[in-house]
């Protein structure tokens, strides 16, 4: 049996049948009319019934995306990457080229398309700011990623020659970036807040260079706060799940893949579902050491969050989690994000968004550690090693500014430069020398004229004063 959706100003023809592996598939045909939609599944359903149904073949892009979402993406991709991939392909290659032939995807007229996606309107939500009207060049270019992909998959699977985007011409994006508090603007704002829990997650951000989803994740088992810990200096934490809201339908795609926990919901939410699960790489899972400070700081919360069980008792809904609602339900990422919004405007501090604290912790840990970027890659879970030099380690100004000033004293105070010395210049002219020596030289050349010189001088000291 076929059935038939509506998909905006089109039909899809929807039905199953068996490929030549005898695996069950379903399968989107689109029509352009409701009248072509009809005659196409009363077509596929006789076709059905007399067995003389053939297995479609590929021919349009949006047919080689629905194989490639059902047979690689299913397969490869976790929840948050299946939704955002999806997302793309749902919202700004199907509508625009969907209906295209795969002979029709030229180079050129995938250069075309690219250029074509700049003036598009960038759908609401989709990791697009408010400020954004239309698509980012950052996000052509991830739609040319999946593409990418996709069409490679359809020359291995011989649907076409080439990949049609190999050389593609994509638009230019600058990378913009990314502010980050100092180390001194960062007390400053703890100095501020009065807030406990948001304090806690300022601290843990940058002790520890957390993800926001790896604090709201962190559950007391995977602490270890114990005094013997803590005076030994070896207090930590070990990172093995984040909190994260996710989209059902992924979910039950993905039968559940990487999740650990369901948690119930407080209001409908029919499209997504608030889980802890596995971090997207296998980096992510690190055990990373607590500065005793710190790790005191999460002995009062949770002596804080005892108090709550204790008033609350049956009311709290324990789940082991160290950041929570004052009733022990999760505490989400926008939680978080708007307090720390609110210190900010309340406290006229640098705009920046929580996550550039992660950025501030790696750029302080390479400085500390003089540039050890595997022992600080142990602390931020990337999983490749340039993610730590080329994004995270921001140069600080006054660092830059000491640069200079060690130099002064390193080698320019110890080896003061020779500075060349002008000779004077030669006197075009004679330059008349001064009247002392010409009578000098005078009376030398004459003694009479010496004599009488003396003489009138005695005269004159022998002449009274007149009053």
């Amino acid at each position: 049996m076929a059935s038939i959706t509506k998909r905006k100003s089109k039909y899809a023809v929807v039905y199953s049948y068996y490929d030549e592996h005898g695996e069950k598939k379903q399968k989107w045909e689109t029509w352009g009319t409701l009248k072509e939609a009809k005659k196409r599944k009363t077509e596929i359903e006789y076709q059905q019934s007399n067995n003389t149904f053939i297995p479609p073949t590929v021919k349009t892009v949006s047919d080689l995306l629905y194989e490639f979402v059902q047979t690689y993406g299913v397969n490869k991709w976790a929840l948050s990457t299946y939704t955002s991939k999806k997302g793309l392909i749902d919202n700004y290659v199907n509508p625009y080229i969907g209906d295209w032939n795969l002979d029709d995807a030229t180079p050129r007229a995938m250069d075309e398309y690219y250029k074509k996606l700049l003036t598009v309107k960038a759908k609401t939500g989709f990791q697009q700011p408010e400020a954004e009207k239309t698509i980012s060049a950052r996000n052509i270019r991830e739609i040319h990623k999946v593409l990418h992909c996709a069409f490679n998959l359809a020359v291995k699977w011989e649907y076409i020659s080439r990949n049609p985007v190999e050389n593609a011409t994509l638009p230019k994006s600058e990378s913009k970036k990314r502010e980050i508090w100092t180390a001194e603007t960062l007390f400053h704002a703890l100095e501020l807040c009065e807030d406990e829990r948001l304090a806690l997650a300022i601290n843990l951000a940058f002790s520890c260079s957390l993800r926001i989803g790896e604090l709201t994740g962190l559950t007391w088992d995977c602490v270890d706060i114990s005094e013997q810990s803590i005076s030994n200096n070896n207090a930590s934490i070990y990172i093995e799940k984040e909190l994260s809201r996710v989209s059902r339908d992924a979910m039950n795609i993905l039968d559940n893949r990487d999740v650990i926990q369901v948690f119930p919901a407080v209001l409908s939410s029919p499209a997504t579902a608030l889980v802890l699960k596995k971090p997207k790489t296998k980096t992510s899972v690190r055990r990373i050491w607590l500065p005793p400070t710190v790790a005191q700081m999460l002995v009062r919360a949770k002596q804080i969050q005892n108090d709550w069980k204790d008033i609350l008792r049956n009311e709290y809904q324990d789940y082991n989690l160290v950041f929570t609602l004052s009733n022990g339900r999760p505490c989400e990422e926008r939680v978080i994000v708007k307090s720390f919004k609110k210190l900010i405007n309340d406290n006229n501090l640098p705009d920046v968004v929580f996550h550039s604290l992660r950025h501030t912790s790696t750029t302080y840990k390479l400085k500390l550690t003089g540039g050890d970027m595997k022992a600080v890659q142990g602390d931020t879970g990337h999983a490749q090693l340039k993610m730590v030099a080329d994004v995270y380690s921001h140069i600080i100004d006054e660092d830059r500014r000491n640069n200079a000033i060690c130099f002064e004293k390193e080698f320019y105070q110890k080896h003061q430069p020779k500075l060349p010395v002008e000779e004077p210049a030669t006197p075009t002219e004679q330059t008349p020398a001064p009247a002392s020596d010409t009578i000098i030289q005078m009376l030398q050349n004459s003694p009479d004229l010496a004599n009488q010189l003396l003489k009138a001088l005695g005269n004159l000291a022998a002449t009274p004063i007149s009053k």
